[in-house]
């Protein structure tokens, strides 16, 4: 039975999701396939990582190992890290600095550019063995996959040529708010790892449930990060691939947010810091956003909460689990104030906080809860059902996100609902 038989989608402007998408080994092998090697791009690093040529640093895009560096005239090529070979993943370290990639089994080498140029004993041994007299050096290098450099963000794909310029996938509204993420040059100041018990489009799913945000992160509502009360709203893209997600501290008040929470539980307002400052914004950019969750479909998410910066790379291992990819950045000009703060605050995602503890259980809870409950659906209706009409909301309060990332899966999995309507 082919996946399109298997998923019947109850309806067909995506407000009822089947779980078994989460849970089907098929499932997951077809979106490495069409999604994560398919026409996306995919979030990789930072250009700051590998700031000096033979610098280089290893990832995983979907379930493929990659390794991408700076060559020796300063370009950012990246590959497969597979060997030509027998197919040994060449690069197992994490990070360094090198003239060239050696796979460690056989010791075939490449350069920089990804190409093949030694082979032990190419010729063989005393006239015996070795490689065929037309064995070609330049048709068995690394595979060499496509990259876009945006503002010090960089992007790979697998489909080369074949898929729209960078640009154009993140559309008008994403592509600046990244460049403002990036306006200055950026400066790594640390690494966060997570693995987590779950499917990689459950956390998908949480970058863009903006209805979790205030009420799961009840700290965010104490402490006035973000409230449903505060300015504020969310954008896609035109297709629906990346929402776009922002709140202004001090567009409330505290008796508007209990009112508001009433309902919810939520703390009113009696719990304190001892020193404030800990969740203090102190203003980067012009527009007075103070919160900002920035998903790009299909791995990744940026962030700006207060003054902590980061970028999310999910890395998905089956079906049943992935490695969530934290990098915390500020920039080269920060002072030593603003780096000690942004240090601080990363404690509000990091693993001594809150924010990456709590989604990763939420994440885990839905997961254990569903593997078994192929037959039936979830229900995401928040903010209305029929066609995800218009791209912006004023309103948290919605779901419509989360229906945008199914109505775009759906499409490239070849598995759209009936008379699918978006």
């Amino acid at each position: 039975m082919s996946i399109a038989e298997k998923i019947q989608w109850p309806r067909n402007d995506y407000s009822r999701v089947p779980f078994k998408l989460y849970h089907d080994p098929e499932v997951f092998e077809a979106e490495m396939e069409h999604i994560f090697r398919g026409a996306c791009w995919n979030f990789m690093g930072l250009e700051a990582e590998v700031p000096n040529p033979g610098d280089y640093r290893t990832t995983w895009i979907g379930d493929t190992p990659v390794v991408y560096n700076r060559t020796e005239n300063g370009d950012i090529t990246a590959f497969v890290n597979r060997c030509a070979h027998r197919g040994a993943i060449v690069r197992r370290e994490a990070y360094g600095n090198t003239k060239d990639h050696t796979c460690i089994y056989h010791r075939w080498c490449y350069d920089l550019e990804g190409n093949l140029i030694g082979v032990p004993f190419q010729r063989g041994v005393h006239g015996k063995g070795g490689m065929s007299d037309d064995f070609d050096k330049g048709e068995h290098g690394l595979r060499r996959l496509r990259v876009e450099n945006y503002h010090g963000i960089l992007f790979v794909t697998f489909r080369g040529d074949e898929v729209e310029p960078l640009n154009d996938y993140l559309g008008p509204h994403h592509a600046h708010h990244i460049a403002r993420l990036g306006s200055r040059k950026i400066k790594v100041i640390g690494y966060q790892r997570q693995y987590i018990y779950g499917n990689w489009k459950f956390y998908n799913e949480n970058l863009r449930d903006l209805y979790h945000g205030t009420l799961l992160h009840e700290f965010q509502t104490t402490f006035a990060i973000a409230r449903m009360t505060q300015e504020g709203g969310s954008r896609m893209d035109p297709r629906h691939r990346h929402n776009l997600s922002w709140g202004i501290e001090g567009t409330d008040s505290d008796e508007d947010a209990k009112v508001a929470y009433e309902e919810a539980n939520v703390q009113d307002g009696v719990l304190r810091l001892k020193d404030g400052s800990f969740v203090g914004y102190k203003p980067e950019w012009e527009d007075g956003i103070t919160i900002s969750i920035c998903s790009v479909f299909p791995n990744s998410c940026f962030q700006q909460i207060r003054n902590s910066l980061a970028t999310r790379q999910i890395r998905p291992k089956s079906e049943n689990e992935f490695e969530l990819f934290w990098t915390l950045y500020g920039y080269e000009d920060d002072d030593e104030q603003m780096l000690h703060h942004r240090n601080l605050q990363a404690n509000l995602v990091g693993p001594a906080g809150l924010i990456s503890m709590e989604d990763g259980e939420a994440v885990e809870i839905v997961h254990r809860a569903t593997e078994r409950e192929g037959e039936f659906h979830s229900v995401v209706e928040v903010g209305g059902r029929g066609p995800i009409e218009g791209t912006e909301s004023e309103s948290l309060c919605i779901d419509i996100p989360c229906r945008g990332f199914w109505s775009y899966y759906s499409e490239l999995m070849g598995i759209e609902a009936e008379g699918g309507i978006r």
